[in-house]
């Protein structure tokens, strides 16, 4: 057992052999910001002021050789080595918000259906108890007894007390995973969640105007958010801009056109990207956002999307004056999106 020291708060928590920094600060209650949980993404990232630590086989482009000298790590990975272990984190953004995740928690899948040709969604209820999460956060499932290794898909719906969870899963090109969860997992089965993980999660004392931005299953994340805000009767507007390849590769329609109906202060719009079609606009976010807001200096923005189309977002948002710290963004990694077996992994990535 090893001790993870925050400074400058002193506060302290214990480690257990075998975790990550970042599992123990999260089974404590605390949200270091974190997104890939496999080294890739570099969110996780603190200079360790003392101690040391198994860094683990990490990206070079999250954590460089620079970063290293100065004593810098990635909590997702490192692993403590010395009885204690002391890290330059624990300001006011270390405030505890985030539940401590569960592992194999078992769920039933109740139904299943295509949103488009290339999504399906999931509706799992637990067995037991319910998995505590905040809207935004997501989890990890797979299939261990047929060798296919646990992928990061976010939670879909907000909180309720039956503890259903909604997932909305894209078929990736030759992922074994996604593969097995199209063709392969029914109505009826039981499976294993873990989670849930992230720090894309809302500020429920927030009363600006919120903007939320989303490509393909990235909606799934911003429905949460949406869903728990609108029914604490959040007040400010609230806009989402949906971006699809095509309209085929829209869902989700039905349950927002109820949203802009039942709410007056939410509304949505969708871009096309690479058709044009009556009733929506067309183009790429960056190119659309400027139409829509001229100015976004009192705006909180959400994006969620693959990391090209949050990086765009987050230039486009920035361009129109949103305050960095307002702006929240869930890029899903290479490491959460890759789907082959662990040591083809490790061979592919490092």
């Amino acid at each position: 057992m090893a001790r993870i020291i925050l400074q400058p708060s002193g506060k302290s928590v214990d480690c257990a052999f075998g975790d990550t920094v970042l599992t123990a600060l999260e089974k404590a209650g605390y949200a270091l910001p974190n997104n890939c949980r496999a080294g890739a993404c570099g969110e996780c990232k603190v200079r360790v002021v003392a101690g040391q630590f198994d860094q683990g086989v990490v990206l070079d482009m999250a954590l460089s050789a620079d970063e290293r000298r100065q004593g810098y790590g990635l909590m997702c990975m490192a692993k403590p080595i010395s009885d204690e272990l002391t890290i330059e984190w624990g300001t006011a953004d270390a405030q505890p918000k985030l539940f401590p995740p569960r592992e194999g928690a078992l769920f039933v899948v109740v139904d299943k259906h295509a949103l488009t040709p290339r999504v399906v969604e999931l509706r799992l209820r637990p067995v037991g108890q319910p998995l505590r999460y905040w809207p935004g956060q997501y989890v990890t499932l797979g299939d261990a007894r047929a060798g296919l290794a646990p992928r990061a898909y976010s939670i879909a719906n907000a909180p309720r007390p039956d503890g259903e969870i909604v997932l909305q899963v894209a078929r990736a090109e030759g992922g074994a995973t996604s593969g097995w969860i199209h063709d392969t997992l029914q109505p009826g089965a039981t499976v294993k969640l873990s989670g849930a993980y992230g720090t894309f999660i809302g500020d429920a004392s927030a009363t600006t105007p919120v903007l939320c931005l989303a490509a393909g299953t990235g909606l799934a994340p911003i429905l949460a958010l949406a869903e728990a805000a609108l029914r604490r009767g959040y007040r400010a507007p609230v806009m989402l801009l949906l971006s699809a390849r095509t309209e085929a590769d829209v869902y989700g329609r039905g349950m927002l056109d109820w949203w802009r109906t039942k709410h007056r202060n939410f509304d949505y719009r969708i871009t096309l990207t690479r058709e044009a079609r009556d009733g929506y606009l067309h183009g790429r976010v960056d190119a659309v956002l400027p139409t829509l807001h001229a100015d976004l200096s009192r705006h909180s923005v959400f994006s969620a999307g693959s990391p090209e189309f949050v990086e765009s977002c987050r230039h486009a948002a920035l361009a129109l004056g949103v305050d960095a710290t307002r702006l929240h963004c869930e890029g899903y990694t290479v490491q959460q999106q890759a789907e082959v077996p662990p040591q083809e992994r490790l061979l592919q990535a490092w």
